[in-house]
């Protein structure tokens, strides 16, 4: 079957190790089920495993792509929840210790077909397009579980979003507002500044710029370069809400002594549970809101999708389609 698929790791040159090309079609384990592939959408977790960053070369080659939307072998539109978890684990399956997401050790969406649980299948939405519902599993389930499940966060509430632009901060700024909450935006770019209002933030601002107020919380996905400004953003008692450090984890100040003086908390997110795909799809539903797509290209061209996501050169997801 056709592919796009890590051949090869490579810390520094990332996509050297990407390739167009036919795999063997999957075999389908008892309880398991095979989902014909209509869409999907890219992560910035598939360029870290071309990095070998959660990818063995033991794994090798290992199809990559997280998320997918398409049809199940009795024909029902469905949506591919990414976890794969211990099937004795019970609870929040972001919990359990021996959990892995598609592309890690099981092989991943940007096929023909791929193989997932049964439990993972979730019913696609009728109103919504096979390509809006490829950008849920992953970025937009991270979003919705960082502000409504972590972040714990209220109608009225005011939350920053750190680094407008990508596909978990697009996300967070659409739910953010859907869910009534005041958006508040950062980014080095003008245009995506402009873009973030466009799409539902009320304030945007240059990145490390002093706001008028201070927030209730923030949502953190980049890391080293926005983590100061973070912090001093927050309200006494505020919350930092993280799932990601794209510009690295490696702090110059931790702020440690704002933390405490100010009891403000630092909550880690990652991803979300099924229950939370659900919870997601139904506040979309009953919002109206809709993933922001940046570009759709012919899965074929992934090669060009991988480009403008490590540049950078994006604002809202990619998605490939079959």
């Amino acid at each position: 079957m056709f592919a796009v698929y890590a051949e090869s790791i490579s810390p520094e040159a990332p996509l050297t190790g990407l390739v167009v090309g036919e795999r063997p079609d999957p075999e389908v384990p008892s309880g398991w089920a095979e989902v014909t592939v209509k869409a999907a959408s890219l992560n910035h977790h598939d360029l870290w495993s071309l990095r070998g960053v959660g990818l063995g070369t033991d794994k090798l080659p290992m199809i990559l792509g997280c998320d997918a939307a398409g049809v199940d072998g009795d024909g029902n539109e469905v949506i591919v929840h990414a976890i794969v978890g211990d099937p004795a684990w019970s609870g929040d399956e972001t919990l359990d210790p021996r959990r892995s997401i598609l592309s890690e050790r099981y092989q991943g969406t940007f096929a023909d077909r791929v193989v997932v649980p049964k439990a993972n299948l979730i019913a696609k939405p009728a109103g919504m397009s096979f390509e809006e519902a490829a950008c849920l599993p992953t970025a937009w389930l991270t979003a919705y579980r960082m502000l409504f499940v972590q972040g714990n966060l209220k109608p009225g509430e005011t939350v920053l979003v750190q680094g407008a632009g990508g596909g978990v901060a697009t996300a967070l700024i659409t739910l953010a507002r859907a869910g009534g909450l005041k958006v508040l935006v950062t980014s080095r770019d003008e245009a995506k500044r402009a873009r973030a209002i466009e799409i539902g933030a009320h304030e945007a601002y240059e990145s490390g710029a002093r706001l008028p107020v201070r927030v209730d919380a923030v949502m953190e996905t980049v890391g080293r370069a926005t983590w100061s400004h973070s912090v001093r953003s927050l309200r006494p008692g505020g919350k930092i809400v993280i799932s990601g450090t794209t510009s690295g984890p490696n702090l110059d100040d931790a702020e440690l002594t704002r933390i405490f003086f100010l009891q403000l908390q630092i909550i880690g997110s990652t991803m979300g549970t099924r229950a939370d795909l659900a919870g997601l799809i139904g506040l979309l539903d009953a919002s109206g809101a809709r993933p922001l797509i940046d570009r759709v290209l012919p899965m074929e061209q992934a090669a060009e999708g991988f480009a403008a996501l490590e540049t950078g050169d994006i604002f809202g997801k990619i998605v490939f389609t079959r």
